[in-house]
């Protein structure tokens, strides 16, 4: 659970009312000072106080530096519109750390609250001199707070969708519904009792049991096949489009102005990707630390070769790079997975991307009844002599023969050699092959290996990249995907001393980041030096 603005506010509110109280029983603080002023400014400190407890966030910053604007102001006898007092919130929150700025919470935190205050209902409530009406029945007083968190929840959901998609290239298709059953349990029900169990630690127990139903009633919403809608990195004008459509959406205008929001929205909703023309093939090696993953596009298909290392046993390459990387491009489903060999550093991620991501064809080398291939009817052997053609381009897998399989020593022995070619050029992605495999290699396939890029065997170590298949490669661009100060040394200074002896250009992904070959562009690239980080200064 986040800590957000409304449970700062709430339990600011509460514990202005308790100082308040307190206060009034004494006359010699009266005297001193007004009570209301006492429980605005105790409320402020509580809000603090809790603030600072639960992390101090984005979020619990800007709710408590707008209460400290608003209380300075009143006990100045000042008042402000709603636009300065949010604005000198930013800035407080922005000279204690600016790099907040870089965080997408401070954005979607002061927009949300933005675009509630400018939205219709605030601006009239704002509005002075307006006639108070008498107050309502009960029945009628309960209708308008349905209606106003209704209204509430939507704003926030339209006018905070096309900046989602910005930062997260996914929108929740069930958030509204989620957040209409999660805002009032957790703020009358589960934060209080969570604050109660401080002072009464049994009443935990409840708080943690109000919870139960609601987590599965969330998980139950997530669940939905289209419970989210995602979308590619859309291009600069279509992000400043959609973000001008969730303002205009909720703006206080005639609603014929506000359907302008959907013209203005469609391009950051389904942006079309670039896709290489008939005949050409991009590449991405992505940046996965020690392992292997190989992302191949052609016009209306793609190809991912390996799926990285597993990290941990709660994270892996196709968790943390391969799916975020893929959805940004705007990739929402593979045509085909091959997985060269069973070492994790090549299938640590095959089990998050087959998860998450319809697959239609999955080539490998594992053996028999291994978890990742076990009852997939789409699962097929790589064998040497296997082609395919897509829009134009050429697919070859040249390792492993069945002899290879029946003989194969350890797993690097039978890994899959694939070799991509199309107008712009070949690729020939090698897996972890050793010397014996390129020699075998070398003599059945000679001169048809030849290849402008090579994804260097086994990332560079010393049983492999044998002179022989340099010789018949014949590479313009090397690639080592291998990790930063990896403990095997790859890659090694003698494979290294090869590649410089035939002007090889050796690219490293722990110097280089992802690397990208667009052969409809005509351009190849290093990510690291192409979009630096912005703590690395470059006069």
């Amino acid at each position: 659970m986040s800590i957000s603005g409304l449970h700062v506010t709430m339990f600011a509110w509460l514990a202005g009312l308790a100082t308040g109280a307190l206060w009034r029983r004494s006359g010699a603080l009266v005297q001193r000072l007004p009570a209301p002023t006492a429980a605005l400014w105790g409320g402020l400190a509580a809000a603090a106080g809790y603030a600072l407890f639960a992390g101090w966030g984005v979020p619990a910053q800007r709710t408590v530096w707008m209460l400290a604007t608003v209380a300075v102001l009143r006990t100045a006898g000042l008042h402000w519109p709603w636009p300065p007092v949010l604005l000198a919130a930013a800035f407080v929150v922005t000279v204690a750390d600016p790099w907040a700025l870089l965080q997408p919470g401070f954005w979607l935190s002061f927009a949300a609250v933005g675009l509630l205050l400018a939205s219709e209902p605030a601006q009239r409530t704002a509005t002075p001199g307006a006639a108070r009406a008498a107050d309502p029945p009960w029945a009628a007083r309960g209708g308008s707070i349905v209606v106003s968190a209704l209204r509430t929840q939507a704003v926030a959901t339209l006018g905070l969708a096309p900046l989602t998609l910005l930062f997260f290239q996914q929108v929740s298709l069930v958030g509204f519904a989620a957040n209409l059953l999660a805002i009032p349990l957790v703020t009358l029900l589960v934060t209080p009792l969570a604050m109660l169990g401080v002072v009464l630690p049994p009443i935990w127990h409840a708080a943690a049991a109000s919870l139960a139903p609601l987590q599965a009633a969330l998980g139950a919403l997530a669940s939905w096949p289209a419970a989210t809608w995602q979308a590619g990195v859309a291009p600069g004008w279509a992000q400043a489009a959609g973000l001008a459509a969730g303002a205009v959406a909720v703006a206080p205008l005639p609603w014929r102005l506000r359907l302008l929001a959907v013209p203005l929205v469609l391009p950051l909703l389904a942006p079309l990707p670039p896709v290489p023309p008939p005949g050409r093939f991009d590449v991405v090696a992505a940046d996965v630390g020690q392992g292997t993953a190989v992302i191949v596009r052609t016009r209306s298909h793609v190809l991912l070769y390996d799926s990285g290392p597993q990290y941990s046993r709660d994270g892996d390459a196709g968790q943390r790079v391969l799916l975020p990387l893929l959805r940004a491009r705007g990739e929402p489903r593979l045509q085909m997975l091959v997985l060269s060999h069973r070492d994790t550093d090549h299938v640590g991620g095959a089990a998050s991307v087959l998860g998450a991501l319809p697959v239609d064809e999955l080539l490998h080398s594992l053996e028999d009844g291994h978890p990742l291939v076990a009852g997939r009817r789409d699962a097929r052997r790589c064998v040497a002599g296997r082609r395919w053609r897509w829009d134009g381009v050429d697919f070859e897998l040249l390792h492993p023969t069945d002899d290879d399989r029946v003989r194969a020593p350890k797993p690097n022995a039978v890994s899959c050699v694939l070799r991509v070619s199309g107008e712009g050029g070949a690729l020939l992605l090698a897996g972890d092959i050793e010397l014996a495999q390129e020699a075998a290699l070398v003599a059945r396939a000679g001169d048809s290996l030849a290849s402008d890029v090579l994804l260097v065997p086994h990332h560079g170590s010393r049983t492999s990249s044998s002179d022989a298949l340099l010789d018949a490669v014949q590479p313009r661009v090397a690639i080592v995907q291998a990790g930063y100060r990896n403990r095997f040394g790859h890659p090694a200074a003698p494979v290294v001393e090869r590649y410089a002896a035939r002007g090889v250009e050796l690219v490293r992904s722990d110097r280089c980041g992802a690397w990208q070959w667009r052969q409809g562009e005509g351009q190849m690239r290093c990510e690291r030096a192409a979009e630096p980080r912005y703590w690395q200064h470059r006069p």
